[in-house]
């Protein structure tokens, strides 16, 4: 991972001046904001938009931009590239470039998932839901806009805000960075909304923090035949479910237990009648490694073993393997601005020990080209339902914590850019 953009910025944060100058503030403004973020959470948790297709989101996300006062650009992938103008002394040059700029980023699609919540907003689009917590990223950016809007005269450059679409595919970051989103920019800020992180509190750790990210599929050919001969066939859903389990032996066996890897099988499909032995069948799903060295060695571990089921039943095997996105790491001054930012705003206990999760985010494709930070914004709070994890049909969230995370945001981009 880069360093921290150069000396300055590591003098600009390790300087309290600047976090106490912005503090108050931004507390004044998040308290003045937190009913307008948690209505804005409710209003996208009601309208919920697959990966790529999040054009009546993008929509709302403009007209609320617009009353804000917001100027922006919109993208042809669903995304926004919206800009705060700082106006401390010496925030442009005198060619009217940003001393500094930069980006915090929000995610805005949702996931293919019936909700089974029974809250009174819950989702109008059949099928689809909100299940991640990216109607929460979208409100909580909303709400570092708002109170960045009012600590204009603090920042010595410009904030850009992204709001990216296919997240949950892999593919938003780079079409984002492939539009121009980190031209020019020095550092980026995101977050996650966190089921396994205590609300009220947040993780911004330095160091590997998520992991990379890749998907298998395996196509199984068999031989077709009557439910009531199965000697004359080879049963693809039985060698499929072979797999299933033998997959697993990589985890259980073929590899070091130091060194974390999941395997998911996510999709099974065989079959087109109740008494046909399935002729096909496949199997999708994802794996998740720590460590770029066993990345490498995976592929060719699965194959092998799936190859070597197959031949046992005598049926053909077609393994593919797709490369998702890389681990993501955070820089360590970057991510020391975000728990100081954390600590200003909500004190020293707020600041979690969490450990890190396998889960992946294409947000390491901004990593892989400027330095920056993840945090993970904690929402687990049983006592309000908030228990279940990320991509359950029952996932919910404690809203109060929603104006904690634009706080952190907001002052995180105070930090970096308050004017000295």
């Amino acid at each position: 991972m880069h360093p921290c953009a150069d000396a300055e910025a590591l003098a600009f944060a390790q300087s309290e001046l600047a976090g106490t100058r912005t503090a108050a503030l931004v507390r004044d403004a998040a308290a003045s904001a937190e009913g307008a973020i948690i209505e804005w959470r409710r209003l996208f948790h009601q309208h919920p938009e697959l990966s790529g297709r999040e054009s009546h989101t993008q929509e709302m996300l403009c007209g609320e931009l617009d009353r804000l006062g917001v100027e922006y650009r919109r993208l042809d992938n669903n995304g926004i590239i919206a800009t705060i103008r700082g106006e401390a002394p010496g925030a442009y040059d005198a060619a009217g470039v940003p001393v500094r700029r930069v980006a915090l980023r929000a995610d805005i699609d949702a996931l293919p998932v019936t909700e089974d919540t029974g809250v009174p907003f819950a989702s109008e689009n059949d099928g689809v839901m909100h299940a991640c917590g990216h109607d929460a990223h979208m409100a909580m950016m909303l709400g570092a806009i708002r109170i960045l809007l009012e600590t204009k005269s603090q920042l010595k450059g410009e904030v850009r805000i992204l709001f990216q679409p296919a997240e949950e595919i892999s593919i938003g970051a780079l079409s984002m960075i492939d539009a121009g989103a980190l031209d020019g920019v020095d550092a980026i800020y995101g977050a996650h909304i966190w089921s396994e992180v205590d609300a009220g509190t947040v993780s911004c750790a330095p160091g590997q923090r998520m992991a990379n990210t890749d998907w298998f599929h395996i196509d199984i050919e068999g031989v077709s035949a009557h439910g009531s001969m199965p000697h004359k066939g080879v049963d693809a859903v039985v060698v499929g479910a072979e797999m299933v389990n033998g997959l697993q032996v990589l985890v259980s066996r073929d590899v070091s237990p130091f060194d974390p890897v999941v395997v998911t099988v996510g999709e099974f499909h065989g079959g087109e009648a109740r008494n046909i032995m399935a002729g096909h069948a496949y199997l999708s799903g994802t794996v998740r490694t720590w460590t770029e060295k066993l990345r490498r060695e995976v592929p060719d571990r699965l194959e092998r073993i799936v190859s070597k089921i197959g031949h046992a039943f005598g049926a053909k095997v077609k393994f593919t393997f797709e490369e998702g996105n890389a681990g993501l790491s955070n820089d360590p001054v970057c991510a020391e601005v975000a728990r100081r930012a954390v600590v200003d705003m909500l004190g020293e206990s707020a600041v979690s020990d969490y450990r890190g999760t396998l889960s992946g985010e294409d947000f390491s494709e901004y990593l892989n080209i400027v330095p920056g930070v993840f945090c993970f914004v904690g929402t687990r709070n049983p006592e309000v339902g908030a228990s279940h994890p990320q991509h359950s049909c029952h996932f919910t969230i404690d809203e109060s914590v929603l104006a904690k995370g634009s706080m952190v945001a907001a002052q995180w981009a105070c930090r970096m850019l308050a004017a000295e």
